[in-house]
């Protein structure tokens, strides 16, 4: 006779299992990464160092980005566990309910939205508000329709710096504009060399993200190829401006035509593989480019 014995999960088992689907269910690496460009685009503005603001924008910034990615998953939650890529995510694979998921979203999004508000400016709040709306109730639906939905997604993409400045300034201008440009350009190269990694697994949810109609053919790679290459010119604005000097110039250039290359290689050649390295190579020309705006005003 075999005996059930039911089996008993360690308390801080269950406690770990619970922040693994948290950091899950607001993408932590990547919201991680939009402070950093928010902090980054604030220091390049700030005159002075304020750890009000600092923190305030660091809290902010990472509620509203999780927020945004927990109500992602909660509309998606179905089609999420038709894709191999997001099959494990708490709701989809069953370990969180919606309910549980939408309230810890609307808990961040409120929490993140107070912060930009009260410890910031008005215009930093409304800015979080955007991004936040924009990305949920406008991007979200529209990826099942349309490719222009990452036309749209990146106007949310691109916020993160314009509110790293305005935690500062207050105001809009010149530099958060450009700001804003520079990562609204490098979104597409960005986000289409991710799609082409995984478009077969974006097909089973009905999602066909990438410019053309032909998915991974010779016009997508065009497009994105020339899309690094707008992003030169764009990404060198700063300097037009004089708002940095000609080390910036030189190493934007660089790091623009290291970019490019990896986009012209794909181009030639329509492997995965070479979409996995220019999808790499986006993440690091973003920071780059921000750090070396950075030093060289300083």
């Amino acid at each position: 006779m075999i005996e059930n014995k039911a089996v008993t999960i360690p308390a801080e088992v269950e406690v770990k299992s619970k922040f693994q689907d948290l950091a899950l269910l607001i993408k932590l690496r990547l919201s991680f990464l939009v402070v950093i460009s928010a902090l980054l685009a604030y220091f390049f503005a700030a005159e002075s160092i304020s750890w009000v603001k600092i923190i305030a924008l660091v809290i902010g910034g990472f509620a509203v980005t999780g927020a945004s990615n927990g109500f992602n998953q909660w509309i998606e939650k179905d089609l999420d566990k038709l894709m191999s890529r997001t099959q494990d995510r708490p709701m989809a694979a069953g370990r969180m309910s919606k309910k549980e998921g939408f309230f810890i979203s609307m808990f961040l999004g409120v929490i993140g939205l107070v912060t930009l508000f009260v410890f910031l400016n008005p215009l930093s709040g409304i800015l979080g508000l955007l991004a936040l709306v924009i990305y949920v109730a406008i991007y979200t639906p529209l990826k099942r329709i349309t490719p222009f939905a990452v036309f749209v997604g990146a106007f949310p993409g691109a916020i993160p710096p314009m509110l790293g400045v305005i935690a500062e300034t207050g105001q809009f201008g010149l530099v958060p504009g450009l700001f804003f440009a520079i990562q609204f350009v490098w979104q597409f190269p960005h986000f289409w060399a991710i799609a082409w990694k995984v478009d077969e697994d974006y097909a089973k949810a009905g999602f066909s993200l990438l410019p053309s109609k032909g998915r991974k053919d010779k016009t997508s790679a065009f497009l994105i190829f020339v899309y690094t290459i707008i992003l030169i010119p764009v990404s060198l604005s700063p300097i037009v401006f004089n708002l940095t000097g000609t080390i910036s110039a030189i190493v934007v250039l660089l790091l623009g035509v290291w970019f490019a290359w990896y986009a012209l290689k794909l181009f030639i050649g329509l492997q995965d593989k070479s979409a996995t390295k220019l999808m790499f190579a986006s993440f690091l020309y973003l920071p780059l480019m921000q750090i070396v705006f950075l030093i060289d005003k300083i």
